[in-house]
């Protein structure tokens, strides 16, 4: 066998096992499994650094809209704080499928991303412990509200009132709510929108480890002891689904949805694909939440459940939870509202790229690699027999602060994810890097097998001559033979 023989059959053997173990592996696909095994048990990133940013709505004509006015507001701030929220007191549960944590949350003030002391900086804003006392004696007798509509006013409490950013976000020692506390201990005397918010966690929480599931990873299982809330008025709204936001189960896709339980608005919100985004060079799917989340009861039927009592809802953009918490929750600026909320207060301008919220996940990972999550405080001020001082208001939700809470994953991390996805890539795709190289060596193969017939037909044309059409001139040293003569080739002539 010719060297060139052997080079045909050793390139036909590694192609062929080449393309047999390629394409086997592609079809069983052994190495995304493997792949998507890994990433499934894999231990999650550490969580991007979280800031707080909080801009307050200074009201700049309290007395025309005590007369009937529209109200006209200013926006002041950020003043920013980051945010710690390290899970602590982490204990498996029921074979490692579950674990149990809590996430007590710590701000500090960042003064290089704010635009002013909160210590020293004043704004004017409502006066919700005094809007919270009108409201709660609204079912009392006509006479009652009278008497203490005159004693709030002889202390000189009103409707708004003038405090530092610091008190009215950390807390302070608010008059009226002193004289309820003195006949009600269990009413606090302190109010302040993150009042024992810092340093505090939102619940006990018990979570799944995906162990079972990897879909399940990260998802709410009870929080306080519950798998479902009793306060909203569906079963539907009651229930608690989702994460917490800070975690999602890997290969995410561009169809499903995504639910997040928020614990300081009592209720789980969903959030769909949005569009395809890249940060810090690392791709990754924008989930927001559809214009249906605060949709009006009428346009979307599923919202009813959050009517409390049944059927006294709001129109769309707000949420009223007061089951939780005195307050309506609103996009900023009352994004993606009812017009008629921006336009009975002057100086909104609701705009999607500083009010819209979104989340920008790695899907492979399913690691949040960029978070803003924007929400707006209001409160509801009407008129309250009993109290002349709102006689002559307009019924507003009246804008108090809005809250951006960003993450963006630091520059460590997102180079070691940019390095593990790379390796992600290049192994996944291996079995086809296999079935290519077969391909490449068949068509080597081919080119040699044809090379090679081509010089062999060329050897076979050149060992014949033609067969002659005269006949042959006897020679002296040759016998005369009948018939044509056929010359042999020299070394057949030598042979003879």
């Amino acid at each position: 066998m010719t060297r060139r023989s052997c080079c045909i059959y050793a390139t036909g053997i590694v192609c062929a096992h080449l393309l047999i173990v390629g394409i086997a592996l592609v079809v069983a696909q052994v190495f995304q499994t493997m792949i998507h095994s890994r990433l499934k048990k894999d231990e999650r990133y550490p969580p991007p650094p979280v800031y707080m940013e909080y801009y307050f709505s200074n009201v700049t004509n309290p007395e025309l809209f005590l007369a009937g006015g529209k109200a006209a507001v200013k926006q002041i701030g950020p003043y920013t704080y980051r945010e710690y929220r390290p899970r602590v007191n982490i204990t498996f549960l029921e074979n490692g499928t579950k674990l149990y944590a809590l996430n007590p949350k710590t701000f500090v003030f960042v003064p290089e991303k704010s635009a002013g002391n909160p210590e020293v900086d004043l704004i004017r804003t409502v006066n919700i412990p005094f809007v919270a006392i009108m409201n709660e004696l609204n079912s009392y007798s006509f006479f009652l509200r009278t008497a203490v509509s005159m004693y709030l006013k002889s202390l000189g409490i009103e409707v708004f009132m003038t405090r530092t950013v610091h008190e009215v976000l950390w807390g302070f020692k608010d008059p009226v709510l002193t004289k309820v506390h003195s006949l009600k201990p269990e009413v606090d005397e302190y109010f302040g929108l993150m009042w024992k918010k810092n340093g505090t966690h939102e619940g006990e929480f018990v979570f799944h480890t995906g162990e079972e599931n990897y879909l399940d990873y990260g998802k709410i299982d009870t929080w306080n002891g519950l798998r479902k809330m009793s306060w909203w008025s569906s079963n539907q709204s009651n229930m608690i689904n989702g994460t917490d936001g800070a975690v999602f189960h890997p290969l995410i896709n561009r169809n499903e949805l995504l639910y997040i339980f928020a614990a300081d608005l009592c209720r789980s919100i969903h959030l769909g694909y949005v569009k395809d985004v890249e940060v810090k060079g690392i791709q990754a799917y924008r989930f927001a939440p559809p214009n249906d989340v605060l949709m009006n009861p009428k346009e979307n039927p599923t919202n009813a459940g959050f009517c409390v009592p049944a059927g006294d809802c709001l129109s769309t953009g707000v949420l009223k939870v007061s089951v939780c918490a005195p307050i309506v929750v609103s996009f900023p600026h009352f994004y993606q509202a009812d017009p008629k909320y921006i336009n009975a207060v002057e100086g909104l301008s609701p705009n999607k790229e500083e009010h819209e919220t979104y989340l920008d996940l790695q899907p492979t990972t399913g690691v949040p690699i960029r978070a803003c999550k924007r929400a707006q405080l209001n409160i509801i001020l009407k008129r309250v027999q009993g109290f002349p001082i709102t006689k002559l208001i307009n019924e507003t939700i009246f804008p108090i602060m809005f809250v951006n809470e960003t993450a963006t994953i630091d520059d460590d991390s997102a180079s070691q994810m940019r390095t593990m996805l790379l390796i992600v890539t290049l192994v996944s795709n291996f079995p086809l890097l296999i079935v290519g190289m077969g391909i490449i060596l068949l068509l080597v193969l081919v080119v040699l097998f044809c090379r090679n017939r081509q010089k062999k037909t060329v050897k076979d044309d050149t060992a014949y001559t033609q067969v002659s059409d005269k006949p042959d001139e006897p020679s002296a040293n040759q016998p005369t033979r009948n018939g044509s003569y056929i010359a042999m080739s020299p070394v057949e002539a030598q042979k003879c």
